[in-house]
Order: structure tokens, then sequence, then C-alpha cells
């Protein structure tokens, strides 16, 4: 497969995990809020977990094919950040808030870094959205 058809094809399968990790997380964080056992049940927490690594491995792959590393980029290294800070605040907004409402609060400031992750993935720049 030539190079440019292999970074399309990765491109695409890490743009689809991506809608699949998020759009899986929002629904785990609405059962949550609805205060249903459902929000972590075994099966979305398992199938999150597989979601989530096929989404690392195709970003490790997306990175070593356009010869872009975090700490080197500025738009990776503020990706990388703010792709720890979602994973935090996400174990905060599905486990580990003390109340419904502190869960809740946990789980819009997650998915606001989630959008603003896709923004600089998008812009290539690290004001991501807000980039000129």
């Amino acid at each position: 497969m030539p190079a440019a058809d292999l970074y399309s094809t990765v491109k695409m399968f890490h743009i689809s995990c991506v809608l699949l990790s998020g759009t899986l997380f929002a629904l785990r964080g609405g059962l949550m809020a609805y205060g249903s056992p459902y929000a972590n049940h075994r099966v979305p927490a398992r199938l999150s977990t597989v979601i989530d690594t096929a989404l690392l491995a195709s970003a490790i792959l997306l990175t070593t094919l356009i010869h872009q590393y975090p700490f080197m980029q500025p738009w990776l290294t503020a990706k990388v950040i703010l792709v720890v800070t979602y994973i935090v605040l996400g174990v905060f907004a599905l486990r580990r808030g003390k109340s419904r409402m502190a869960r809740i609060g946990f789980l819009i400031a997650a998915l606001t870094t989630y959008g603003f992750i896709i923004g600089i993935a998008v812009t290539h720049d690290p004001r991501g959205w807000f980039s000129p």
C-alpha cells in the first residue's frame, strides 16, 4: 500500500475512533446524569477501553507517518496535554466525582475539552477553534 493510501486509511480509522469514543463517553455521561447503573456497566466500559486503545495506536501511527511529534510540534503538544486532561475529567465524571452534580460538572468540562481537542486536530494550531 502506498504511503499516501496508508496515511488516508489510518487517518479515517483514527477519526472514526475519535467519534466512537466521544459518542460512547457522552452516552455513558448521559446515563450517569440520569442515575442509570448502566453508565459504568462492564460492557460499555470495556468497549470504551477497546476503542480508546485503537485510538491511541492509530494516533501513534499517524505521528510516525507524518513525522510530527508531541513536544516538537506545538499543536500536538497541546493536543496531548488536553487528552490527558480529558481522561482525568472523564474519570471524575463517570466514577470519582463525589456527587452527581459534581460528576455532571466534570462531564461538561470533559466534553468541552473533547471539542477543543477536535479543534486543535482540525486546525493544527494549539489555539484550536480560536485560531485566526
